[in-house]
């Protein structure tokens, strides 16, 4: 596989298309609308200068390498007309995933494969939708892919096991670590082991016990971690994260949520990308 398009250019989109470029993949950059385009382009320069500060081996040279390998195409249609791969890192919505892959299933080539980036959705949800069983998987980030770099690899029982080996294989060219998953697991590995944290520390806030500062530190201090849960939720987005605490059953984790929208997405405050969330952040 060398040519790769990532429908998606919000921040984890945007982490995705670079680090597969920067790894010397062509990547084609979609989105529907073309000022989404034009914020992605300011994301993956800003992205550039992180790698040349935070990866020993970045040079400007490779920097500039990897942005040339990217082109941006508000055009569904041009835009997967030759992929080998196309990665979904659309919003945690099953309408617009279905929309998506239904759209895809009748444009891309009988060769492409389709992987989703989806965090909670399982891949067999949406496989009704791709047009090709056997040729869909899950390909799962975290955020801030060039350091924090595991690809959480995971099948259907109706995935080839050639394409899960392919993916396994893309993993590692591209500086990922791949996570092979045996079967399928709402929240992969990583979420199974986060979620949990993030929704302790939201029954905490929500329940008015104690205030987001207070919290974080309590686990940083006591267990050596970099940051606590409302850190975390910041950097993931408040938006992810109220798309997916919002389907909770959870009423403690629905008010939580209810309280997220009218405190600080309602008001802007989206978390580090946009400059305020639960913390205040400069560039």
């Amino acid at each position: 596989m060398r040519n790769i398009t990532v429908l998606g250019t919000g921040v984890l989109g945007s982490q995705i298309i670079y680090q597969t470029a920067y790894h010397g993949f062509k990547v084609t950059a979609y989105n529907v609308r073309a000022t989404s385009l034009d914020k992605a382009r300011e994301r993956i320069s800003a992205l550039s200068t992180r790698y040349l500060n935070d990866l020993p081996d970045a040079t400007p040279e490779k920097i500039q390498a990897g942005l040339d390998n990217i082109a941006y195409s508000s055009d569904l249609a041009q835009a997967v007309k030759d992929a080998d791969m196309v990665i979904e890192a659309l919003p945690e919505d099953m309408a617009t995933k279905e929309t998506a892959y239904t759209e895809l299933a009748a444009i891309a080539p009988a060769k492409t494969i389709f992987a989703t980036n989806s965090s909670s959705l399982l891949p067999s949800s949406l496989m009704p939708f791709t047009g090709r069983p056997d040729r869909f998987i899950a390909l799962h980030y975290a955020n801030e892919v060039w350091t924090h770099n595991t690809a959480e690899i995971m099948g259907t029982s109706e995935t080839s096991p050639e394409v899960y080996q392919e993916l396994v294989r893309f993993a590692k060219e591209t500086g990922m670590v791949p996570i092979q998953i045996k079967k399928e697991k709402a929240g992969y590995l990583l979420n199974s082991l986060l979620i949990p944290l993030l929704n302790a520390g939201s029954k905490l806030f929500g329940g008015g016990y104690a205030e987001p500062a207070d919290i974080d530190a309590t686990w940083r201090i006591a267990t050596g971690a970099p940051a606590g849960p409302f850190q975390i939720l910041d950097i993931v987005g408040l938006k992810t994260a109220y798309n997916i605490m919002a389907m909770s059953s959870d009423p403690e984790i629905i008010a939580f949520s209810k309280i997220v929208k009218e405190n600080y997405i309602d008001k802007g405050k989206l978390g580090v990308a946009t400059g305020e969330g639960f913390y205040k952040y400069t560039k």
